[in-house]
């Protein structure tokens, strides 16, 4: 089992039961999966661009992306319904708590001038969304190899049911919030 995983079992669920009262152990809120997704619009007139966007994010996910494809038409931007315009994986289980001790640990440390990320990027439901500019702060990625810098939405899916469980279950999952 993961280093997140344990440490979610032996301290974090017994600080939570006891912080908020819970009268079951289901009522603890736990992450339920974390979603990356990878949009390109340039991938309109560059193909070749969804390809390493899907390999790239098949290194940093440790699992095969799926295309994601347009679901409307728009003529202002040259899009055709159906034409691929970006990357998504879901992570579940132990990948995703290998994914989530990853970008904890070692890709968000590595981001230029960081001081913690927003506290305010909560959906009103414990679900929290990170927006990456550079995908080369993960360390799998070589810097050499890649031939275009890319964005990465990260979506943390937990089953809190308030802003304020899920950004405690995270900020003890080491989650490094603004102050």
């Amino acid at each position: 089992m993961s280093y997140i995983k344990n440490l979610y079992i032996d301290e974090i669920v017994p600080k939570l039961a006891d912080k908020f009262k819970y009268k079951n152990i289901m009522q603890i809120p736990k992450l339920h999966k974390i979603v990356l997704n990878m949009g390109l619009g340039e991938a309109i007139h560059n193909i070749k661009l969804i390809d390493s966007a899907k390999a790239e994010l098949k290194i940093i996910a440790g699992q095969n992306p799926v295309v994601t494809k347009a679901k409307r038409s728009i003529a202002a931007f040259k899009l055709r319904e159906g034409m691929p315009i970006g990357c998504m994986v879901t992570l579940r289980r132990s990948r995703m708590y290998d994914f989530y001790h990853k970008l904890v640990n070692a890709a968000l440390p590595r981001v230029r001038d960081f001081r913690g990320i927003s506290g305010k990027a909560f959906d009103g439901h414990g679900n929290y969304s990170l927006g990456i500019k550079e995908h080369i702060i993960f360390p799998e990625i070589d810097y050499d190899k890649i031939d275009k810098i890319k964005g990465l939405n990260i979506s943390i899916v937990t089953t809190a049911l308030t802003d304020e469980e899920g950004k405690i279950l995270l900020k003890m999952l080491g989650m490094p919030f603004r102050a």
